[in-house]
């Protein structure tokens, strides 16, 4: 019963032993999505290749059958014994300097020391001088003799885990709140099982082993279940540093990353193993199941994985922001994308020109910047230069109860939404060569449906667009409040940090917004320009009235593509006079068209970039303003 009791935890320390390997090399890709330029990314990723070296070398070895193959692989494991101690250092060095104990010469060259050290010692690795004879038979497991220079090894690797232990308790003292010494003490516990266990007592300890196999098994398998733990509440604390991502979202990547990797490849290695030992001990062919055991579970997993994971992320991670996560996803899943609209309007023209028997249809957008051609189908002739505000004027002045108007040869539908108990023209439908046929009844009723999933189309399409342009806004402040929220779980200082990261996309935005509320509005007095370095200076020439602050920051932008000499009306002062007339002078667009000999489709792509010019300007400001503070 002894005997099977330890040729049990035998099997079973094989098995962790893979697993262990298997998790830590899945950790280290893991890690590779991290912010490698930070030092205790690099250094954590160093300790993961030593384990993933430690445990390979000893799952291998201690299941081959050959001498050679198991002096090699026991051999290999010391490389990742040897090199362990100096990333351990190396790691809590790195995690010292993050609460502004920055690396003197002292600790940079004691580092550079012990790595050169590690390198000396992997060169003895196949000599004698540092391990002894292997021994097969006479103990628990296949070992190395110990030799005068495996003592020194020992005092070695005490001593330099000893100070990377002493970084560990400075850094400790060093972190101020509970948040931080909560997790470095998560850290540092986790971070000494791996190191003590990996050691190979056999080295030194092989009589007791032999005297007392059930004792040295049981104490193998409890300390490789616990080091398969901590090197996941390691690897969770650490992945905290370099990256700005929140908390849910590092617990959302670990968990699923380790029930898609080391879970399901440890439950498939252990069905495969145990698959095989049965079939060796009831004495039946097994060669045929191992690879329906594996594919089989491997299937079921995945299944398992998908099917109860979001359950899983709800409890562990999401429990007490549950309906605001479930509102991101739900906007996710329902999100329009152009290619999505597109596939819709295609199908409601194609409907419209089924039902009218015509040959070509067209849908013309509104917004901000005038009119604009979204969508066509079958035959047509219409471009976004022929569009005009007054095809949008004669629709707008006409009789509400008109559903449809002539433009050319042309049906024109206007689309309405319910705006406000208003109804608002959000859109045109246009049908080509149909401005004198008549329609039915069922007919007409039928186009009007039409009409309405295709404005509400549109509808949604400018709710998103309006979404998506408020997530670009907020894009650059979240991620530097990410920034700052990451760097401050240990180190304090990062939060003393100025600026906020210039985007000029954003900034178009603002400047088309400041522009348009140009003689009063929020979008100038609250204008997120603002809050940018360059503009404290204007805030305060103008004794802290925003308002005229924002307008002489326009003002000069516009004067910044003013050409010299007299203002005329040529080419040279086009973007110059579209700024000035539209938005200083506030005239109509089609005044402003008219004086400027340019179509109203074309004065709207020279408004753009015109607009483009002054954020370029402004983003030129902010730039030397920073570069002044230094």
């Amino acid at each position: 019963m002894l005997e099977l009791v330890i040729l049990f935890l035998q099997t079973a320390n094989q098995l962790l032993s893979a697993g262990i390997a298997i998790t830590a090399f899945s950790i280290l890709l893991f890690s590779l999505t991290f912010n490698l330029k930070d030092r205790v990314a690099q250094s954590f990723a160093i300790i993961m290749t030593c384990l993933v070296i430690i445990y390979s070398g000893d799952a291998i070895g201690s299941t081959s059958s050959e001498e050679g193959l198991i002096e090699l692989w026991l051999r290999i494991q010391w490389v990742g014994l040897i090199l362990l101690p100096a990333a351990y250092f190396h790691f809590s060095d790195a995690l010292l300097a993050t609460t502004g104990q920055i690396s003197r010469w002292r600790r940079k060259w004691m580092l550079r020391l012990l790595y050169i050290g590690s390198m000396v010692l992997m060169a003895l690795i196949p000599t004698d001088f540092l391990l002894g004879e292997l021994e097969i038979a006479s103990g628990p497991a296949p070992y190395f003799k110990g030799t005068l220079f495996s003592a020194f090894f020992l005092l070695y690797y005490i001593c330099v885990l000893f100070l990377a232990w002493y970084n560990f308790f400075r850094t400790f003292i060093r972190t101020t709140t509970r948040a931080s010494q909560r997790r470095m003490v998560y850290l540092i516990i986790a971070a000494i099982f791996p190191a003590f266990g990996s050691f190979p007592y056999l080295l030194f300890g092989s009589n007791f082993a032999e005297q007392h196999g059930l004792i040295f098994w049981g104490l193998a398998t409890l300390m490789n279940i616990i080091i398969g733990g901590v090197i996941i509440v390691m690897t969770y604390s650490v992945s905290f540093f370099g990256v700005s991502w929140p908390n849910r979202v590092i617990k959302n990547r670990l968990l699923k990353w380790i029930l898609r990797g080391p879970v399901a490849a440890i439950i498939v290695l252990s069905a495969v193993t145990f698959t095989r030992r049965i079939g060796s001990w009831a004495g039946f062919e097994y060669t045929g199941y191992v690879p329906l055991v594996m594919v089989g579970l491997m299937i079921m997993i995945e299944f398992a994985i998908t099917l109860f994971y979001p359950v899983l992320e709800r409890i562990l991670i999401n429990e007490e922001d549950h309906e605001q996560i479930e509102l991101l996803v739900q906007l996710e899943e329902r999100l329009i994308t152009n290619k999505d609209l597109q596939q819709f309007l295609e199908m409601i023209l194609a409907a419209v020109c089924d039902r009218l028997q015509v040959m070509g249809a067209y849908i013309i957008g509104l917004d901000d910047d005038g009119l604009e051609l979204v969508y066509t189908i079958g035959q047509h002739d219409i471009r976004n230069e022929d569009l005009s505000e007054k095809m949008l004027e004669q629709v707008s002045n006409g009789d509400e109860d008109t559903w449809r108007f002539v433009w050319g040869n042309d049906m024109i539908i206007p689309l309405n939404v319910n705006q406000n108990g208003d109804h608002e023209i959000i859109g045109l439908l246009g049908v080509k060569n149909a401005a004198t046929l008549a329609f039915e009844e069922e007919e007409v009723q039928a186009v009007k449906i039409l009409a309405e999933r295709a404005g509400s189309a549109l509808k949604d399409r400018h709710a998103q667009q309006v979404i998506l342009t408020s997530l670009k806004t907020l894009s650059p402040s979240i991620e530097r409040l990410q920034q700052l929220r990451a760097a401050g779980n240990y180190d304090g200082s990062q939060l003393y940090k100025e600026g906020m990261p210039v985007q000029s996309e954003n900034i178009e935005q603002w400047v088309r917004d400041a522009l348009t509320h140009y003689w009063g509005g929020p979008k100038l007095t609250d204008s997120p320009l603002l809050k940018y370095q360059f503009a404290q200076d204007v805030i305060s020439e103008h004794e802290g009235n925003q308002g005229n602050a924002m307008r002489a920051i326009l003002q000069k932008s516009i004067n910044s593509i003013k050409p010299e000499g007299e203002r005329r009306f040529t080419g040279e002062w086009l973007l110059y006079n579209i700024l000035e007339m539209k938005f200083i002078e506030g005239k109509k667009v089609r005044e402003v068209a008219v004086k400027l000999a340019l179509s109203e489709a074309d004065f709207y792509r020279k408004q753009r970039i015109a607009v483009e010019s002054i954020a370029k300007h402004i983003e030129v400001l902010e730039n030397q303003a920073r570069n002044q503070l230094g």
